[in-house]
């Protein structure tokens, strides 16, 4: 039943999503085909808003393009007419999630090794430098590591390629700098539900019984201090796997980031609405598997209404 409900309410939140960028998008001023109107006929022009169906009642092109969403057309960009909008994200979301990932499982696996082992050594020299690591990777932006790290490793040291795309190691750099932040905030994460965790009562007592070290972080510790971090990781995936235009942009990498961008700034309507569609898609579907785990990570979570 509770899963029954989530999934209802993801329907409920998407739909929401789009109309709200839909209805948003038909409000600002200007006109996609403002740079062509000097340039053609006003017969031309209104053919081509024919074609797009912008010259329908707001109503109307919103039936339209629900109808097509259902049959998983996001129909075709205005800016690139050869184009449309399913292979603009088909062709941008590789890139794009190639980097997101493994930026993500850089920043999980340093993250959490981080603030354990500052956890597990408080007020100690290890827990300081781990926090000074972490206060770096937050206080350092992305764009200013990338240029860092490719002045360094590409370019002195010649270690890694960069300005390109095709390898796994033309992902390295791009990689570092886009995990770097969210490690620094999922140490933090983890270094404060872990201490919460570790002065708990039962924590105490099942020290005193006797039981090892290792297996009391482990099954104990660990287990019950991640879940506040799991939270966290749902919106962290979406940010990365979706790609940020700035590391895509230092690095010339050709991901779903720029399509975004350049749609913004050009008008094109379909390509605005279908990367939004595309990016809220995963971000619930990321929540609703997060709140699944919660009960395969801690089983006193009950997947049920009323937590019964």
């Amino acid at each position: 039943m509770y899963i029954v409900k989530r999934l209802l309410t993801m329907l409920l939140t998407l739909w929401v999503i789009i109309t709200l960028t839909f209805v948003i998008m038909k409000f600002i001023p200007g006109d996609p085909f403002a740079s062509d109107a000097d340039a053609l006929p006003e017969e031309v022009l209104q053919n081509i808003r024919a074609k797009y169906n912008l010259d329908k009642p707001l109503p109307v092109q919103y039936a339209l393009y629900m109808k097509n969403l259902v049959m998983m057309d996001l129909g075709p960009s205005i800016k690139s007419e050869t184009r449309t909008v399913n292979s603009i994200i088909a062709d941008g979301i590789p890139a794009s999630a190639t980097l997101g990932i493994q930026a993500l499982v850089i920043a999980l696996f340093f993250g959490l090794l981080l603030g354990i082992m500052a956890a597990l050594n408080h007020n100690k020299p290890i827990d300081f430098l781990a926090m000074m690591i972490a206060i770096l990777g937050i206080s350092v932006p992305s764009f200013i590591l990338a240029p860092l790290l490719i002045k360094y490793f590409a370019v002195e040291w010649r270690l890694l390629p960069v300005a390109s795309w095709g390898s796994f190691q033309h992902s390295i750099l791009p990689s570092l700098a886009l995990a770097a932040s969210p490690m620094a905030v999922i140490a933090r994460f983890m270094r404060s539900s872990m201490i919460d965790v570790m002065n708990q009562n039962y924590i105490k007592t099942a020290n005193a019984k006797g039981l090892s070290t290792p297996r009391l972080v482990i099954k104990h510790g660990i287990r019950n201090a991640i879940l506040p971090v799991i939270t966290f990781i749902g919106p962290l995936a979406v940010a990365l796997i979706t790609g940020t235009f700035v590391i895509e942009k230092i690095f010339a990498i050709p991901g779903l980031g720029k399509y975004f961008v350049d749609s913004i700034f050009n008008r094109d309507y379909p390509v605005i609405l279908g990367t939004t569609i595309f990016f809220s898609t995963i971000l619930v579907v990321i929540l609703f598997l997060i709140d699944i785990s919660y009960r395969l990570i801690d089983p006193r979570i009950k997947l049920s209404s009323g937590g019964k």
